[in-house]
C-alpha cells in the first residue's frame, strides 16, 4: 500500500492532459514561490494546482484562492471546509475532487457532524442562494465558507479538463482505493510545527478591488483580498489576448444562465455562438465548454484551439479565466445569513 502511495505523489504531475506542467527542478520566478510555499503549507503541490504552472499569475490566483479559504486557520474547521469542498464537487460531478476531499475529510476531527454544510453545497450550482434560510453557518463564517465554495467551482471546472476521473491509477485494486486515498490525504497538511496564516501568501499577486456581488467576503480580509486578486489576475491575462467579443459572450451567458448544466446535446453551443465572427468560434466555444458544461469538451475543440493559440500557457490562461468568471458568477447569487444561527461550521 505505502509503495502505491509513493508512487502516486511522486508521478502526479504525469496524471496531467494537454499541457506539460512545470516540473519542480525546472521553476522559476513566481512559479517557484507557489511551489514552495505549497510544500510547506499543504504538503504536496498537488495536480490541480500544478496544471495552472504554465501560466505562473494563474498559479498563484489558484493558491492564493485555494490557501486562504481551504487551508488558511480562521473560525471554521478544516473538516467543514472539506465538507464544502466535497458537497461542491459533487454537484459539479467533478469525481476527482471528490475522492480527494473526502478522503481529506475522513481524516479529520469532526468529519460526521458537517452534512448539513455537505447538503448546501452540492445544491450551490442552481443556487441556494438568495432567501435560504436557515443556513447552516453563522453570518461570521461566511467568508470562509462561501469563499471555498467559490474556490471548488473553480478548481472543479480546471480538474475536468485537466485531469483523469481518478488521482488513482486505473490498476489498483478496488478495495484498496479507499485506504490509498486516505493514506495519501493525510500527506496532504503543513510542515510539523507550521500554521497556515491567513494572509501571508497575499503578496504574490498585486492587490485590487473585491469584485461586485462578493461583499459577503468583506468580514474576512484575508478572504476578500485573495478573490480580489485572483479575480483581476486571472482577468489581466485574459484581457490581453482573448477578444472583446468572446469575454462579452461568456458574460451574457453567464447573466441569463439558471446553474443547469446545457445538453445533452450541444445545440445550446451553436446557439450561442451564431453570431460570432468565425475566427472567434474556437476560443469561444471552448470558453463556454468550460464555465458551463466541461462535460462536453472534445479533442476537436481542443485542436481547433490549439490550431490559433499553440502554447500551454494561453490554454491555462483561458480555462482560468473561464472557470473563474463562471465561479465568481456563482458566488455573486450566494446570500450570506441575515442573523447570527446555530453554526455548523466548527
Amino acid at each position: 500500500m505505502r509503495p502505491l502511495v509513493r508512487i502516486m505523489l511522486r508521478g502526479s504531475l504525469r496524471q496531467i492532459r494537454h499541457i506539460a506542467a512545470v516540473p519542480h527542478a525546472e521553476a522559476r520566478g513566481l512559479v517557484t514561490e507557489v511551489y514552495a510555499q505549497a510544500h510547506r503549507e499543504f504538503g504536496v503541490v498537488a495536480p490541480p494546482l500544478a496544471l495552472h504552472s504554465p501560466a505562473p499569475e494563474a498559479l498563484a490566483a489558484s493558491w492564493l484562492l485555494l490557501r486562504e479559504t481551504l487551508l488558511a486557520e480562521g473560525r471554521v474547521s478544516r473538516a467543514a471546509k472539506e465538507a464544502v469542498a466535497t458537497g461542491v464537487s459533487r454537484a459539479n460531478d467533478c469525481s476527482y475532487c471528490v475522492e480527494v476531499h473526502e478522503a481529506k475529510l475522513a481524516t479529520l476531527p469532526g468529519d460526521g457532524a458537517h452534512a448539513a454544510l455537505a447538503d448546501w453545497a452540492r445544491r450551490t450550482a442552481t443556487g441556494p442562494a438568495a432567501g435560504e434560510e436557515p443556513l447552516p453557518f453563522d453570518a461570521a463564517d461566511a467568508p470562509e465558507i462561501l469563499g471555498t465554495a467559490v474556490t471548488f467551482h473553480y478548481l472543479n471546472r480546471m480538474v475536468r479538463l485537466f485531469l483523469p476521473d481518478s488521482p488513482v491509477p486505473d490498476a489498483a485494486p478496488e478495495a484498496g482505493r479507499g485506504p490509498v486515498m486516505r493514506m495519501v490525504a493525510r500527506a496532504m497538511r503543513p510542515d510539523s510545527g507550521r500554521t497556515v496564516v491567513p494572509g501571508a501568501a497575499l503578496g504574490l499577486l498585486p492587490a485590487a478591488p473585491l469584485p461586485a456581488g462578493l461583499e459577503w467576503a468583506k468580514a474576512s480580509p484575508a478572504v476578500a483580498d485573495a478573490l480580489a486578486r485572483a479575480v483581476a489576475s486571472v482577468d489581466d491575462a485574459a484581457e490581453r489576448w482573448i477578444p472583446e467579443p468572446v469575454r462579452e459572450l461568456l458574460h451574457t451567458e453567464l447573466t441569463v444562465h439558471d446553474g443547469t448544466v446545457p445538453g445533452p446535446s450541444r445545440a445550446w453551443l451553436g446557439d450561442a455562438t451564431d453570431r460570432l465572427a468565425a475566427e472567434h468560434l474556437p476560443v469561444a466555444r471552448l470558453a463556454l465548454l468550460i464555465a458551463l458544461n466541461p462535460h462536453q469538451i472534445t479533442d476537436e475543440d481542443l485542436q481547433e484551439f490549439r490550431a490559433l493559440h499553440p502554447g500551454d500557457r494561453e490554454l491555462v490562461e483561458l480555462a482560468s479565466w473561464a472557470a473563474l468568471t463562471a465561479a465568481v458568477r456563482i458566488g455573486a447569487r450566494f446570500a450570506e445569513p441575515s442573523r447570527p444561527t446555530t453554526s455548523a461550521a466548527r
